[in-house]
Formats: structure tokens, C-alpha cells, sequence
């Protein structure tokens, strides 16, 4: 069953141990702009999954963070998040995983179900298509002897 959350509050994340990063909701408009942020669409076509991972990642968590706790500039002083500041966090390899894990993937397993199942061939969604090619004549069986 979907739950809905019809709150839309932002959320609390723990992103490492003493690290916590407080969120706005992923909605399908945060996720829209995402998509659309400068960052992502300078993404070269050649560029890997991974590079385009890591830039949709960045622009989404630009605007998804409010705040956070556990994080300091190079002194140990607290720092505010900043756009310059997100990217250095998520720079760090465990940081982004767990954003990923915690953040990202949950709104993406919505995605994933209902995509779990291709067209049916035949009937309302007929949605399959032939790949292969017809053969160009009848295929000899073998002779019973």
C-alpha cells in the first residue's frame, strides 16, 4: 500500500554518524527542477552514469537542504549550507551514498514499481514489439525413419 504523507514537512537524515541533514519532502517539483537545474543539463551526452549520478545528486540536494548539524568549515567552526558547501559534502564518498540510500532512492522505488512489469503483447496496452527477423522460408524437419 502507498502511504501518503499529506504533512510535507521536511525530515531529519542521518547521513554519518554526528552528521544530520534536515530535508524538504522529494516531490515530483523538486524532482522536475532538479532535472532542469544548469548543472544537470551541462552534463555532457558522453559523460558516464556515474558523472550524471553525481551532478543530479548535487543540484537535488542544493535545494533540498535546509539545514544541518555536524558539519564545520576547515577551523571546526559550524557553517551554514551553501550551495558551494553541499557539493564539498556530498564530495565525500559515504555522504553520498547515504544521501542516495536515505534521500534519492526511496522516492526513486515508487519509479521502479511501476515500471516492474513490460506491455502485454497483445491486448489493451500491446506495448511488445518483434525484434526478430521473419524467417525467409519454412524450416525443414528432420525425417523420422
Amino acid at each position: 500500500m502507498l502511504t501518503l504523507d499529506l504533512t510535507n514537512a521536511p525530515r531529519w537524515h542521518d547521513l554519518a554518524p554526528g552528521v544530520r541533514v534536515q530535508l524538504r519532502p522529494l516531490t515530483t517539483a523538486l524532482m522536475v527542477a532538479t532535472r532542469s537545474d544548469p548543472a544537470v543539463e551541462a552534463v555532457p551526452d558522453e559523460a558516464s552514469d556515474e558523472e550524471r549520478a553525481v551532478a543530479f545528486a548535487k543540484a537535488l540536494a542544493r535545494r533540498a537542504v535546509l539545514t544541518w548539524e555536524g558539519i564545520g568549515d576547515a577551523d571546526g567552526k559550524p557553517i551554514d549550507p551553501s550551495p558551494e558547501a553541499i557539493d564539498a559534502l556530498l564530495d565525500i564518498w559515504p555522504i553520498f551514498e547515504a544521501f542516495q540510500l536515505t534521500y534519492v532512492s526511496k522516492g526513486l522505488l515508487l519509479e521502479q514499481e511501476k515500471n516492474a512489469s513490460a506491455l502485454s503483447p497483445s491486448g489493451p496496452s500491446a506495448g511488445a514489439t518483434d525484434i526478430a527477423t521473419p524467417a525467409k522460408r519454412r524450416a525443414k524437419t528432420a525425417r523420422r525413419g
